[in-house]
């Protein structure tokens, strides 16, 4: 990607910026115990990085050897890690313990904050989500860079809700909708929509997130498919058949592979083709994570040739 000239109000140097944390995610299962970066933006930015997006990740991680994985992994993957981000005493951890069925439960050590922000320039898209957008004081600090750069980039949000962390219902509630009025692209997951809005139907959950000012709303449903909406669009995206390792980092695969989307999605918007497009991508992009161990998402190559396998012939 060139850089822009140096004129105009918004420079957008990098096509995303991910705002949240990252942090070591303990796994626990049947095989053993054994540690892995992780924690949702991280993820995401490193999924971006895999897919070849020119990609930065703004967090908050200690100076000790996890933070150094951490910064490793990142770097692994050609993901910058923003000035600022080594600012704990200690990095987080996350400890996740894998039933049989591969799915997974979660218990945090978790300290969220960020050094006093002001973004040098402005990304094409600003990506946030998880514990960054909930728990306190960072919660308000990425709250205030969202302020910031509405008007200049599209946002793109995923609450990834983790109950363990968070206050009453309607605390988490009020946060989360305080979020979604300042965001183009909304995306969780039906456990998530079930937690926020317990007892609505998924379709009306979306079209109460695009009521908040939410240009698409998507909500994924596991084996089930995920929902696209819009002002003017409803289209349900089929789920990849595929044998699950475990359900770790599916959503964030799913999430970088939606931001990738909107990147190259060209001057057609939200139209049903672009949604269609965009969503077969990035189910296929959670297929293959989930069919291996840990957060593993696909790179580029590996992308575009499980979506080749997949065309209809003629």
């Amino acid at each position: 990607m060139h850089k822009p000239e140096a004129t105009g109000p918004a420079q957008h140097t990098l096509d995303v910026v991910v705002v949240g944390e990252a942090l070591t995610d303990i796994v626990t299962s049947h095989h053993g115990t054994t540690e892995h970066p992780g924690g949702s933006p991280a993820n995401v930015a490193y999924g971006l990085g895999r897919l070849g997006v020119n990609t930065a990740l703004l967090t908050a991680i200690g100076d000790d050897g996890r933070g150094a994985a951490i910064a490793k992994h990142l770097q692994s993957a050609g993901v910058k890690l923003l000035d600022g981000s080594c600012s704990l005493d200690r990095t987080s951890s996350a400890t996740a313990t894998i039933s049989a069925d591969g799915s997974a439960s979660y218990a945090f050590d978790v300290t969220w904050d960020l050094n006093p922000i002001a973004p040098a320039s402005v990304p094409k898209v600003l990506h946030t989500g998880s514990i960054a957008a909930f728990l306190k004081p960072g919660a308000d600090k990425v709250k205030s860079l969202l302020q910031q750069c509405r008007d200049e980039c599209i946002i793109t949000y995923d609450p990834n809700i983790r109950p363990a962390l968070l206050g009453s219902h309607a605390q988490a509630k009020s946060l989360f909708e305080d979020l979604v009025h300042l965001t183009d692209v909304i995306k969780l997951s039906d456990e998530d929509a079930e937690w926020l809005y317990p007892g609505t139907e998924l379709d009306d959950t979306a079209t109460h997130l695009l009521g908040l000012g939410a240009g698409l709303a998507v909500i994924t449903r596991g084996s089930q498919g995920s929902l696209f909406a819009t002002a003017a669009t409803r289209l349900t995206i089929p789920s990849v058949t595929t044998r699950v390792a475990d359900t770790i980092g599916a959503g964030d695969a799913y999430m970088a592979a939606l931001i990738m989307g909107l990147l190259t999605r060209g001057t057609d918007g939200f139209a049903p083709s672009v949604l269609e497009q965009i969503g077969r991508t990035a189910s296929m992009a959670a297929a293959i994570t989930v069919g291996r161990t840990g957060a593993n998402p696909p790179t580029s190559e590996q992308l575009r040739a499980h979506l080749l396998e997949r065309q209809p012939t003629h």
